[in-house]
């Protein structure tokens, strides 16, 4: 991750010296070169991700494009904002949250997540932190060469993480381990993407808002298992279908050992599902239509507040 990080800050660095005005001369020709195939799916994905309908006023709150500055801000977030912010007249104001986020704001804001229940549309989605959640690996390993087995690692500060480890720590069906800890517990308890994707089940919990592994599991040749997810992002948790695009798990795992059981001896199930994950994933992968949703997402929100 680490490596990815240093062409991410050279090239939005860079781009953050270039004038403004430039980038907002482009925006019409990004935008009209989507093709009238494109058109349907985009405005079901614009209208997902910001859900307002009615127009709305903006109170002294609210900041405008170009007074935004990454100093005070966790930059990959900010970064990934002004990907697309800085098309727009540096006059026009908006409400943002940039970080984890579990509530719904009380008035519209552009942020990374919502609560996928409840009234929701004041919480207007962006691909933020995409370094970190949209980082996806090749996995070359069929799904029946891998271990019989699930796999878990993550930091268990979450109750659902905690009870997995709780219940699960030594199972011969599951190897779970928290990387939350400090010093040699930690390293001992470290596994990279690629290791955790040589065993058939990867096990997906939310943490501070969503899984940031869901997608990349989903993006594998392993069968994601999780809960019914509570929060949602860019990748539209909320639209995931149970036991066709991930395994369903009971909210207190006690059915783990049973799914993988079956899902050991009916390969054919697993790799449909994994057929369907991958699929998908693969809509989040054409960076030309992401950055057009991106803009149409924040052109809708301007324009309902009057701008």
């Amino acid at each position: 991750m680490h490596r990815e990080k240093i062409p991410f800050y050279t090239k939005n660095i860079l781009k953050d010296l270039i004038p403004r005005v430039l980038f907002r001369r482009n925006i019409h020709r990004l935008l009209d070169n989507i093709s009238e195939y494109q058109r349907d799916y985009i405005d079901y994905r614009v209208n997902y991700y910001n859900k307002l309908s009615t127009p709305f006023i903006l109170d002294t709150s609210a900041v405008k494009c170009g007074k935004l500055t990454v100093r005070g801000h966790p930059s990959t977030y900010y970064y990934d904002l002004m990907e697309s912010a800085r098309y727009f007249d540096p006059h026009l104001r908006f409400n943002y949250f940039l970080g984890d986020i579990r509530h719904i704001p009380d008035k519209p804001t552009l942020l990374k997540t919502r609560p996928i229940a409840g009234d929701n549309q004041n919480s207007v989605l962006l691909k933020l932190n995409k370094i970190r959640h949209f980082h996806l690996f090749n996995d070359q390993m069929p799904f029946e060469q891998k271990l019989n087995m699930a796999v878990f690692r993550g930091a268990c500060y979450q109750d659902a993480r905690k009870q997995l480890l709780d219940n699960f720590h030594g199972s011969p069906l599951v190897d779970v381990a928290d990387t939350g800890r400090y010093g040699d517990v930690k390293r001992k308890n470290l596994m990279c993407e690629t290791e955790q994707m040589k065993y058939k089940f990867i096990i997906s919990i939310e943490g501070n808002d969503v899984a940031t592994n869901l997608k990349w599991i989903m993006h594998s040749n392993s069968l994601c298992f999780m809960r019914k997810p509570r929060i949602e992002s860019w990748f539209m948790e909320g639209v995931l279908i149970p036991d066709f695009h991930y395994v369903l798990l009971k909210d207190d795992f006690s059915d783990l050992e049973e799914k993988i059981e079956y899902y050991s001896d009916h390969t054919a199930e697993a790799k449909m599902i994994i057929n369907n994950a991958n699929r998908y994933v693969a809509q989040f992968l054409d960076n030309v239509q992401e950055r057009a949703i991106s803009l149409l997402v924040m052109k809708k929100y301007f324009s309902l507040s009057g701008q």
